[in-house]
């Protein structure tokens, strides 16, 4: 007797343990899928940039209509501030954890008046055109769960960004001059690097929000070409832009 409750006993205990381990599978299984087990996904998002390194001008020493000329070097920074950005993607899963993504950027930026330096024994002052950029990016990310709805990721890019032709107005008012120097920087298409890590939220099935980190390294524009002769030709020779991004975004998926 005791021998037979103690083997109903046993199989009451498999079967409920089987079903419980069945229902801890499906509702991991089905976690892990949530938000990924689209093929496909589109995202939209702003950010700022905030500048690290880079000149829009750099120093330089020369003569201009026979005037002595002393150029300053100005960042990014102190000219075009933190500067906000537009981007739209979509990626293609590979697996549960590996996207393949492509990303258009848009960045438009107004410049402040700034002092260039000296005109003889005038201050020089530069109005600089706004700075706008149009890139396009290549890159691959990994996701790693965190917990049911949230994953952590990193990923690489690669990419092209065209950089419209960069005017600047000059005056020095003490010395009654006043003039541009169209096409201080030529239109540029200008290679991109770039790392981010970022957290994706699922609120939905087919949707996430996330937000996101990175360092972007784009190279320098296009050299001056007004400028011979003057000894100034080096103010753009710093033009290469280190900048640290910062995204915030929603994700939608979509396909099987």
């Amino acid at each position: 007797m005791i021998r037979r409750f103690t083997v109903v006993a046993m199989m009451v205990a498999a079967a409920l343990g089987a079903g419980s381990a069945a229902q801890a599978q499906a509702t991991a299984t089905q976690g892990a899928r949530q938000g990924l087990d689209a093929t496909w996904s589109a995202d939209v998002a702003i950010g700022w940039d905030n500048s690290i390194s880079g000149n829009i001008n750099s120093s330089a020493i020369g003569r201009l209509n026979d005037q002595p000329v002393v150029i300053t070097k100005n960042s990014y920074e102190s000219v075009y501030g933190t500067g906000l950005h537009f981007r739209v993607g979509g990626g293609y899963m590979l697996n549960e954890v590996m996207e393949l993504r492509a990303t258009f950027s848009f960045q438009s930026l107004d410049a402040d008046l700034t002092r260039m330096g000296d005109y003889g024994a005038s201050n020089l002052y530069g109005q600089y055109q706004d700075y706008q950029s149009l890139a396009l990016d290549f890159g691959l990310r990994h996701y790693h769960r965190v917990s049911p709805k949230l994953r952590a990721y990193g990923e690489g890019e690669i990419g092209i960004a065209v950089i419209d032709e960069t005017d600047v107005f000059l005056s020095a008012p003490a010395a009654d001059f006043a003039g541009r120097a169209s096409d201080f920087y030529d239109r540029t298409a200008a290679f991109a690097f770039g790392i981010n890590a970022g957290l994706l939220y699922q609120t939905h099935e087919r949707i996430g929000v996330y937000g996101q980190v990175g360092l972007r390294w784009m190279t320098g524009m296009a050299d001056v070409d007004q400028l011979e002769d003057t000894s100034l030709e080096t103010i753009n020779d710093k033009s290469a832009r280190t900048t640290f991004p910062f995204l915030l975004g929603v994700r939608f998926g979509f396909g099987n």
